[in-house]
C-alpha cells in the first residue's frame, strides 16, 4: 500500500476551526464536505457542496454554489454533559486526514466537568464509488465507570450560504423507524436535492425522531459499560436533480432508499476498505515522489494531489473547478481562469479524459460567451470572468460597500480582464498536443479556437500601422485599464495563430477568416525586450514611479497596501499584485531566452507584493527554468505554505484550489522543466538544492511514462514499446521503453 503523508492538525484550537475544516475536507469531485468537528462550535462553518449545484438567492445576489443540508453534525451527550472541547479537560487529542484513503480520523480523551473520562473516536469519508455515498462512524468508551451516551444526528437544513437560504424544505420522512430522508428544492424550483441517512446502532439502544425548524433528527440513547467501546455508524446518500438517474419524486425517493440500504448493509469497515482500494489506484497512477531534506515538500505534494482529486468533477462536464474547489463558500463557488491555467494541466498529464471534460464545460457555454461578446460590441466568444452553471457572467457588478463613504466600487474584471479568452484557447491547444484527440478537435476544439480568435480580431484596434489591444486588465489586478498588456497581447497572438494552424490541419479552410487572422498576426503589437531584456508590462508601466514595498511584502496575501493607498493611486505606481510578465514567461517559455526570463524575474519580482495566492508558484517555476534553483525552491516552499502555513485563518472559506494545483506544477513544470511545444514533450531538469530525487507519472498520447530526476541523471520509462521522441535541454531523443541520460542538470 502506498503510504502517503498524513495531514495532522496542530493541537486543538478554536481559532483554527475553519482553516482545518477546509484542509481536512473529504470529497470525490462530486461531493465536498468540510472537515468540521461533529460537535457544534459557535464560529465553525459547516459545508456540503455538490459540483454544479448553483442557485441565486435573490435579485440582489449573485449565483453561488449551494451549501446543502448538513449530515456530519452530532450532538454527543455523555452522562448528560454535551461534548465540547471548550469545556471539561482535553486529556489527549489527535486529528488527521489520511490522504492514502480519504478518511478524516479523530481520537481524543475528554474529561467531563463532572470528572468522568471518555475516549471518543470519529471517522468519516466520502466514497470515490459510488459518488453519492458518505460514511461516518462514532466510537465511545467510558474509561472510568459505566455511563450513558446520547447522540442526536440526522439532516440539518438550517445550513445557509453566510445567511442566504437557497432551499425550501419539500418533504421530510422517516422510513422503517430507521431511515431519514429530506427532499429540498431551490427557492426558484429549478434544482432538487434528496438526502437520505441511516444509522446502524448497537443492540440495546433506543431511538426516537423529530422534525422541527428544518432539522430532521434521530435521537439515540444507550448505556456505556465501563471499558467497552460502543460504536454507531451513519451512512448518507446525496442525490440531486443533476444526476443522470434523476427520476420523478416517488421513484427517486425509492431508488435513494434502496441505494443507501445496499451500502449500509456492508458496514463502515468494508466500505472503507473499498474506498482505500480506489484511492490506492489513484495514488499509483498520479503520485509525485520527492526525496528531500525537507519532509514538508512531500507532505505538500500529497496534500495537493489529494485535493486535486477532490476538486475535479470527472463525472460531469456541466461542472468545472471552483476557486475553492468543493471545500468552502469562497468566491461563491465560481469558476475562473485558474481552472485552465493551473488545474487543467494536472488533469491533462494524469487523466486526460478529465481535462477534456473541463474544456467541454467551456464548449457547453460557448453560446452564452458569443452572446456576451455581441452585447459588448465584439465578434466571437467572450467568456465570463466568473462562471457558474448557466454560462452567464457571474462577476458582481460592485464590490463591497466602503463603510466610510457609503459608495460601492465597480468591479472591472468582467469588463476588461479578457485574457481569460486566450487562456481557454491555450488549454485547448495543450489538450490536443497531449492527446491528439481529433474527435474533440473536430467537435469542440476548433469552435473554441475560432470563436476566441474572432473575439481578439474584433477586440484589437488599428492605430497607425499596428494593432493594439486597449483598456484591459492583465493577470496583475493592481494595474487596471491599460493598453497593450504584454501578457494579453502575446496570449491573443498565440490564440489566433493556433486557430489558423488547426483550421488548416483539420482541413476546415475559411478564406475570409484566415485572411483576417494573418493580418492580425502581422500587425498586432508585441512588446519586445529592452536593452536589459525586460518587457514592458503595458504601454505606461515604465513611466510610473516605484514604491517601497518592504512593509507590504512582509504582509503578502493580506492586501495591506490598500490600507495606505487607493486602488487609483496603486494603478499609477510600479506595483504588482501578482505575476504578469512573469506569468507570460511561464506559459510561453519558448518565445523567450533564458536570459530574458532571468531579466524579467529580476525586474518584476521586487515590484510584486504577491498579494495573490497564484503569484509565488509562478515566480518559482520561472526561476527554476532560468537556472535559479535556490530561489525557485524558496518561492516553491512559500507557495506551499499558502494553505499549509501557520496563519490560522488563511483558508477559512476554502483552500486555494489553483495554488494547490501549483504545488504540482512547481515540481513538474518547474524543477522537471516539463513543457509541451509543437506536439512534443520538452524537459529542462533542474533539481533544487536539498532534493536528491523527483519522480512522477505522465500520460502522453496514450503512453504512460515515469519521469525520474536525480542530480546526475534523467530517466524516462514507459509501459509500451512504441517509439517516442522527447526533447531534453533542447536535444531530441527517441526511445522505446526507457531512456537514461547522464549529466542533464540544466545549469543555465
Amino acid at each position: 500500500m502506498i503510504q502517503t503523508q498524513i495531514l495532522h492538525e496542530a493541537p486543538f484550537s478554536p481559532h483554527r476551526l475553519n482553516k482545518y475544516a477546509s484542509l481536512h475536507a473529504c470529497g470525490n469531485g462530486r461531493i465536498g464536505i468540510r472537515g468540521c468537528h461533529e460537535e457544534a462550535y459557535t464560529d465553525q462553518q459547516r459545508g456540503m457542496f455538490v459540483a454544479g449545484f448553483y442557485h441565486r438567492a435573490n435579485a440582489t445576489e449573485v449565483t453561488e454554489l449551494v451549501n446543502l443540508p448538513d449530515i456530519t453534525g452530532m450532538r454527543i451527550e455523555l452522562d448528560g454533559e454535551s461534548l465540547s472541547l471548550l469545556s471539561g479537560t482535553l486529556v489527549s487529542y489527535q486529528r488527521e486526514l489520511r490522504t492514502m484513503n480519504g478518511e478524516l480520523y479523530r481520537e481524543l480523551v475528554w474529561q467531563s466537568p463532572a470528572g468522568q473520562r471518555f475516549r471518543i473516536e470519529t471517522r468519516r469519508f466520502v466514497a470515490l464509488s459510488p459518488l453519492a455515498l458518505v460514511a461516518c462512524r462514532l466510537t465511545v468508551t467510558a474509561l472510568d465507570a459505566a455511563a450513558h451516551l446520547g447522540v442526536s444526528t440526522g439532516i440539518d437544513a438550517t445550513q445557509t450560504n453566510s445567511g442566504r437560504q437557497h432551499l425550501n424544505e419539500r418533504s421530510v420522512r422517516v422510513f422503517d423507524q430507521n431511515v431519514l430522508q429530506g427532499g429540498y428544492d431551490t427557492t426558484d424550483g429549478q434544482q432538487q436535492a434528496m438526502i437520505t441517512s441511516q444509522c446502524r446502532i448497537p443492540s440495546g439502544a433506543s431511538s426516537s425522531f423529530s422534525a422541527k425548524n428544518r432539522r430532521l433528527l434521530q435521537h439515540i440513547s444507550l448505556p456505556l459499560p465501563a471499558g467497552e467501546a460502543v460504536t454507531l455508524e451513519k451512512f448518507s446518500w446525496i442525490a440531486t436533480s443533476l444526476d443522470a438517474d434523476f427520476l420523478p419524486e416517488s421513484d427517486w425517493s425509492s431508488r435513494c432508499l434502496a441505494s443507501l440500504s445496499a451500502c449500509a448493509q456492508q458496514g463502515y469497515g468494508h466500505l472503507l476498505m473499498e474506498n482505500t482500494r480506489h484511492w490506492q489506484h489513484y495514488w499509483q497512477d498520479s503520485r509525485v515522489c520527492v526525496t528531500s531534506d525537507h519532509p514538508q515538500d512531500q507532505r505538500a505534494l500529497d496534500f495537493a494531489l489529494y485535493h486535486l482529486k477532490l476538486m475535479i468533477p470527472a463525472h460531469d462536464a456541466r461542472a468545472s473547478v471552483a476557486a475553492k474547489g468543493l471545500t468552502g463558500e469562497g468566491y461563491k463557488g465560481h469558476v475562473f481562469w485558474d481552472t485552465e491555467i493551473f488545474i487543467l494541466p494536472f488533469a491533462l498529464l494524469n487523466a486526460p479524459e478529465q481535462a477534456r471534460k473541463l474544456l467541454e464545460y467551456r464548449y457547453l457555454n460557448l453560446t452564452q460567451a458569443q452572446e456576451k461578446a455581441r452585447r459588448s460590441g465584439y465578434q466571437g466568444a467572450l467568456f465570463p470572468w466568473e462562471c457558474a452553471f448557466s454560462g452567464e457572467e457571474e462577476t458582481p457588478e460592485f464590490a463591497a460597500i466602503n463603510i466610510r463613504t457609503g459608495q460601492r466600487q465597480r468591479v472591472a474584471s468582467a469588463m476588461a480582464e479578457h485574457h481569460l479568452v486566450a487562456d481557454i484557447a491555450y488549454a485547448t491547444v495543450g489538450y490536443f498536443q497531449a492527446t491528439h484527440d481529433r474527435e474533440f478537435m473536430q467537435q469542440m476544439g476548433l469552435a473554441l479556437l475560432k470563436e476566441t480568435a474572432l473575439f481578439w480580431m474584433s477586440r484589437a484596434q488599428r492605430r497607425g500601422d499596428r494593432l493594439d489591444i486597449l483598456n484591459v486588465i492583465g493577470p496583475d489586478e493592481y494595474t487596471e485599464h491599460v493598453d497593450n498588456n504584454a501578457f494579453t497581447n502575446y496570449m491573443a497572438h498565440d490564440n489566433v495563430q493556433a486557430a489558423c494552424r488547426y483550421l488548416r490541419e483539420c482541413d476546415q479552410q475559411d478564406a475570409a477568416f484566415l485572411a483576417q487572422a494573418e493580418d492580425f498576426l502581422a500587425h498586432l503589437y508585441l512588446p519586445q525586450p529592452d536593452e536589459q531584456g525586460v518587457i514592458a508590462q503595458d504601454d505606461t508601466f515604465f513611466s510610473k514611479p516605484q514604491c517601497d514595498l518592504t512593509a507590504y511584502k512582509s504582509q503578502q496575501g493580506t492586501q495591506a497596501i490598500l490600507l495606505d493607498y487607493s486602488r487609483a493611486e496603486i494603478n499609477e505606481m510600479q506595483v504588482l499584485k501578482q505575476a504578469d510578465v512573469v506569468m507570460l514567461m511561464h506559459l510561453l517559455p519558448e518565445k523567450f531566452t533564458s536570459g530574458c526570463l532571468s531579466a524579467n524575474l529580476a525586474f518584476y519580482e521586487p515590484r510584486t507584493i504577491h498579494d495573490s495566492s497564484l503569484s509565488k508558484s509562478v515566480h518559482g517555476i520561472v526561476a527554476a527554468r532560468s537556472g535559479q534553483t535556490a530561489q525557485a525552491l524558496q518561492f516553491y516552499r512559500e507557495a506551499c505554505r499558502i494553505d499549509l502555513g501557520e496563519e490560522p485563518h488563511s483558508s477559512d472559506d476554502g483552500i486555494h484550489a489553483a495554488a494547490t494545483a501549483a504545488i504540482w506544477l512547481g515540481a513538474v513544470t518547474g524543477f522537471a522543466g516539463l513543457t509541451y511545444q509543437s506536439g512534443e514533450l520538452h524537459f529542462r531538469p533542474s533539481l533544487p538544492p536539498g532534493w536528491s530525487r523527483l519522480q512522477f507519472p505522465v500520460r502522453w498520447r496514450g503512453a504512460c511514462l515515469t519521469v525520474c530526476l536525480e542530480p546526475q541523471q534523467f530517466i524516462l520509462s514507459k509501459t509500451d514499446a512504441q517509439p517516442l521522441t522527447v526533447r531534453i535541454n533542447g536535444t531530441a531523443h527517441t526511445f522505446t521503453e526507457s531512456l537514461v541520460l547522464k549529466g542533464t542538470h540544466d545549469e543555465n
